[in-house]
């Protein structure tokens, strides 16, 4: 450890390399239950793709492995540390560098939190759509590796669609530069598209070219209420196949409305069995709220309230990001499953979430990104209880089974980490899982880079 910390800080300032263990330990894991955590033998700050390309160096050449992080908002695991490791965070790297409003892009360091930059380029008339419910605290970086989406992916699609190139520190330190600032461009094999969603596994993203989209006019939002999930998903269902184009579609089922209200005092309906929230950003919202409010009451809404004002629909999508806080708020811990399934299944998934809640004696709150088939199942716990921990690890795992069975994926957009290693193993198949590892050995043939994460 001391001719690492040494030879780290030989290329490093003194304060970008941590060693207190006190201090190392804060940096040991991200946001997720049930996933185990070891002790860094360092926490590392760089600011530079020049340090960065020292840390990788120095890793190489010593053979300890390098754990990558941006702001542990995380919720799979991915980000945690293992025993021995560098943690390279890269939440210091936190520079717009460019907003060209002509190329429609930006061009950011990886530590840019995913709101900074939302509003920089707002300021521009521009926006940048991937909005994780932690968008205030997430980095783009931690974006890119776990290809996230959010609360508007439904229209305008997740990250994946909007990093056009990277610069990206290759295992042994080399400098990697994939993609383009061209509105089009099909050169080679796309390496930007594999590393988003790679976890950290295969490079260490220093730069990011992202695509960016005019400003649209501001949402005008509805909220309605149904006496159970399979009416509020028939209505999602119609919503689409009728050809509308929301900017939001999502869905909160009765123990998350309670939840939110519990914490937030919002006074939402707790009555109601489902909420389901829509909303268009389109120049004239009137005719297609009205449309989907109409297609809510054929499908057996008890109430359709469209929002008054821009405040009143603002309001109505915090309660939906407020629906994680405000379950994490009933118990000690929660487990937050990230299960995606194909539109016309989504009643079966919600409805076969509630029998495992049910049949496992446990409150489960769910919520999804309807538009897309994105459910959130969150399995709230006491870990001090042996069995209610048990409990909760089952149902975690059934809940993911049903997604399969359903033609669904394990992860639409957490990604798999530690939590869901043995599944991905499941969903992807020895072949799948194969040429995956693959792929893996020929960016990263030391193993070095997050260990024992995806595979």
């Amino acid at each position: 450890m001391n001719a690492l910390v040494a030879r780290l800080r030989a290329g490093l300032p003194a304060e970008a390399v941590l060693t207190d263990p006190g201090i190392t330990r804060s940096y040991a894991n991200d946001m997720a239950s049930f996933c185990a955590a070891g002790s860094p033998a360092a926490v590392v700050l760089p600011r530079t793709v020049e340090q960065v390309q020292h840390v990788m160096r120095t890793a190489t050449a010593l053979r300890v492995p390098v754990v990558p992080q941006g702001a542990r908002t995380g919720l799979s695991g991915a980000a945690n540390a293992s025993d021995g490791s560098i943690v390279l965070s890269l939440t210091k790297m936190d520079r717009i560098l460019e907003i060209s409003a002509v190329d429609r892009i930006a061009v950011v360091e990886p530590g840019v939190v995913n709101a900074v930059l939302s509003r920089a380029v707002a300021e521009r008339g521009l926006y940048y759509p991937p909005d994780p419910s932690s968008w205030e605290q997430c980095t783009i970086g931690g974006n890119i590796g776990t290809a996230s989406g959010g609360l508007c992916c439904v229209k305008y699609g997740v990250t994946a669609e909007y990093v056009l190139g990277l610069d990206v520190v290759l295992a042994d330190g080399r400098l990697l530069s994939t993609g383009r600032r061209t509105a089009k461009g099909v050169a080679g094999y796309d390496l930007t598209r594999l590393f988003v969603g790679s976890e950290g596994s295969l490079g260490i993203v220093v730069r990011a070219v992202l695509g960016l989209r005019p400003a649209p006019p501001e949402q005008r939002a509805l909220a309605a209420e149904f006496p159970s999930a399979a009416a509020a998903c028939d209505a999602v269902c119609a919503i689409m196949e009728r050809g509308h184009a929301p900017a939001l579609l999502e869905l909160m089922d009765r123990t998350s409305v309670r939840a939110v209200n519990a914490l937030t005092h919002m006074g939402l309906p707790e009555s109601t069995e489902a909420l389901l929230l829509a909303a268009f950003d389109t120049p004239d919202p009137g005719p297609d709220l009205a449309a989907v409010g109409r297609i809510c009451a054929e499908a057996g809404a008890t109430e359709v309230v469209p929002a008054e004002d821009a405040a009143e629909s603002e309001l109505l999508l915090q309660a939906r990001r407020q629906a994680l806080p405000a379950l994490e708020a009933l118990k000690s811990a929660t487990m937050i499953d990230d299960v995606c399934v194909p539109r016309s299944r989504l009643a079966d998934m919600i409805d076969g979430t509630a029998a495992i809640a049910d049949k496992h004696n446990l409150t489960i709150g769910l919520s999804a990104h309807a538009g897309d088939g994105n459910t959130h199942p969150v399995v709230c716990f006491d870990p001090a209880d042996a069995d209610e921990a048990r409990r909760a690890r089952e149902s975690f795992d059934e809940i993911m089974a049903l997604g399969l069975e359903l033609g669904g994926t394990i992860t639409g957009e957490h990604g798999v980490g530690l939590l869901k290693k043995e599944w991905l193993a499941r969903e992807l198949g020895p072949v799948g899982l194969e040429l995956q590892r693959g792929v893996k050995a020929v960016f990263d043939p030391l193993g070095l880079l997050n260990p024992g994460k995806l595979f």
